[in-house]
């Protein structure tokens, strides 16, 4: 499968690129409808296996990636482990609805925030807002050309 977007896409200079991880069909195309209407350039993968492989072929640049906690073979947090060693400055949105205190540990020094399900459009897009407007995520979608 080659790398692409999302099917609906706005022109925006300085779009910001998402690398969304949802296995519930719904809910990945109700979350990057959200993104693309928000502005932000948006890749699914609906596991982790498919997630690092779309990481891979956009050349490791992403702005964000933003992951369910549950997932089949490997949680939100592995994912985000093993992307951080690819690239330790990418910034990983954990969200779960299961809402259990251990996921909803934010660290903004290691780069991983969390968002509990169910959230709502405006919710979802302030909280990328603000992680993306920390000055800790480095707009690599740009830097790197």
């Amino acid at each position: 499968m080659a790398l692409q977007p999302c099917a609906y896409t706005r022109e925006r200079s300085g779009r910001r690129r998402i690398l969304l991880v949802e296995d519930e069909p719904f809910v990945r195309e109700a979350t990057c409808s959200i993104l693309q209407n928000a502005g932000f350039e948006v890749f699914p993968a609906e596991d982790a296996c498919e997630a690092m492989r779309l990481y891979e072929e956009c050349g490791q640049r992403v702005d964000l990636v933003m992951t369910d906690m549950v997932l089949p073979g490997r949680t939100g947090q592995q994912l985000g482990q093993d992307l951080r060693q690819r690239s330790p400055e990418v910034a990983v949105l954990v969200t779960s609805g299961y809402g259990e205190a251990a996921y909803e540990t934010e660290s903004p020094e290691a780069r991983t925030y969390f968002l509990a399900k169910p959230y709502s459009r405006r919710a979802l897009v302030e909280k990328i807002e603000r992680i993306l407007q920390t000055g800790l995520v480095p707009h690599t979608a740009q830097q790197a050309g």
